[in-house]
């Protein structure tokens, strides 16, 4: 008899390769709270609950009425949008972008790494990335086939990179950081991107800063830019989705570099076309407005840190961001914790351990519930305890 043929795989290597999420864990658990009756208070996911501008989706009522919106969406079509980014580059930060060189619209700043990776790398290229990070990273670099060096952060280093710890021998191809940081709201201080962005071209590596968080800042903090040194060897991703309360829309620009945004859209030409011409004229609408909603976090982060305070736990008051990052007494396994919390509570919580290694002992908790659900979420936590 003849041999059997070998049996086909329809996975390649690049799909095997992506990390698989630790917040499917969590969305089991809450479904399993929620089959045994008990109230969910979901703090795990950082999706904004307010609403966009009125301005935006005015701008995008009009645009379903007219008939030329309908089309693909060609280069020459993003130009309201990319000005609109220019203008506020400019407005914000002082910096003179050109909008036809360097300033590059993205169906959100997540799909905008997932190909600037490709585009500026190749397989076996070297990545420095911070951990803990937001967990795409990892499926973004997976994706790219690119190897991983990472870079510890830590509270006894303000959550910053030390970057004269990595190794003369590693050769990277980019840097990815992200602050205000995602997860541990952690920012940065005066001159920080400075002396990264020197770093960076002492060794020849592009810097890419993952900037979604930059109007979400309380008190005096104002959060800076990685282009205001120059854009030559600088990329950065800025999305509407925290900032404007635009998540669901999938719209951001990439903006930096003009070799790199070539690149990245010469990747982005191969794979879409760009976002609805409805959707950019919301975008550029909200871009020329400001940021609004920041009073209502800080009033969710000034009801949330003292409480969890209260129950001894570790937690710093953020400067900017939408999320906590505290540390429980005695916590050991925090997906083990989140998962049980969750199930027994009601209570979703992000697990430091999604987040890298080095989020191990920490939880995240993201601002997208009223004061009075983020006290009894606290109130909850307290009667489950800890010591996982």
């Amino acid at each position: 008899m003849p041999s059997p043929a070998p049996r086909l795989t329809w996975t390649s290597a690049r799909a095997r390769n992506v990390p698989g999420s630790v917040f499917a864990l969590m969305d089991a658990a809450k479904a399993r709270a929620l089959a045994a009756g008990k109230s969910l208070i979901d703090l795990s996911i950082g999706s904004s609950d307010l609403a966009p501008p009125e301005v935006a989706l005015e701008a995008l009522r009009q645009a379903t009425t007219d008939p030329r919106t309908y089309q693909y969406p060609l280069f020459s079509h993003t130009a309201p949008l990319r000005q609109a980014a220019a203008a506020y580059l400019q407005r914000r930060y002082q910096l003179q972008l050109n909008p036809d060189t360097e300033i590059l619209p993205l169906i959100g700043a997540q799909e905008g790494l997932a190909h600037l990776l490709l585009a500026i790398s190749d397989p076996g290229d070297t990545l420095l990335l911070p951990d803990p990070c937001y967990p795409p990273y990892y499926g973004a670099a997976a994706v790219a086939g690119l190897k991983i060096h990472p870079l510890p952060l830590s509270a006894d280093h303000a959550f910053l990179p030390d970057l004269d710890s990595v190794p003369a021998s590693v050769k990277a191809r980019a840097l990815l950081l992200n602050y205000p940081n995602n997860p541990t709201s952690a920012t940065v201080p005066d001159g920080f991107f400075g002396r990264v962005r020197a770093w960076c071209e002492a060794r020849g590596i592009l810097l890419i800063h993952d900037h979604p968080y930059a109007e979400l800042t309380y008190g005096g903090y104002r959060a800076p830019s990685a282009l205001e040194g120059g854009s030559a060897g600088v990329v950065e991703l800025h999305s509407l989705s925290k900032t404007h309360h635009m998540g669901g829309f999938r719209v951001g620009f990439a903006a930096g570099d003009a070799e790199a945004i070539a690149a990245l859209a010469r990747v982005k030409g191969a794979v879409d076309f760009h976002p609805y011409l409805g959707i950019q004229a919301a975008a550029a609408a909200a871009l020329a407005t400001a940021a609004s909603g920041l009073e209502v976090f800080q009033a969710r982060r000034d009801a949330l840190v003292p409480a969890l305070h209260a129950l001894g736990w570790d937690a710093a008051l953020p400067q900017a961001s939408m999320y906590v990052w505290a540390r429980p007494p005695g916590l050991t396994d925090s997906v083990a914790y989140a998962v049980r919390v969750a199930e027994q509570t009601g209570v979703a919580l992000a697990p430091g351990r999604a987040f890298g290694a080095q989020g191990e002992g920490y939880v995240r908790f993201a601002l997208v519930q009223p004061p009075d659900m983020l006290r009894e979420a606290a109130v909850r936590l307290g009667a489950f305890g800890t010591g996982l």
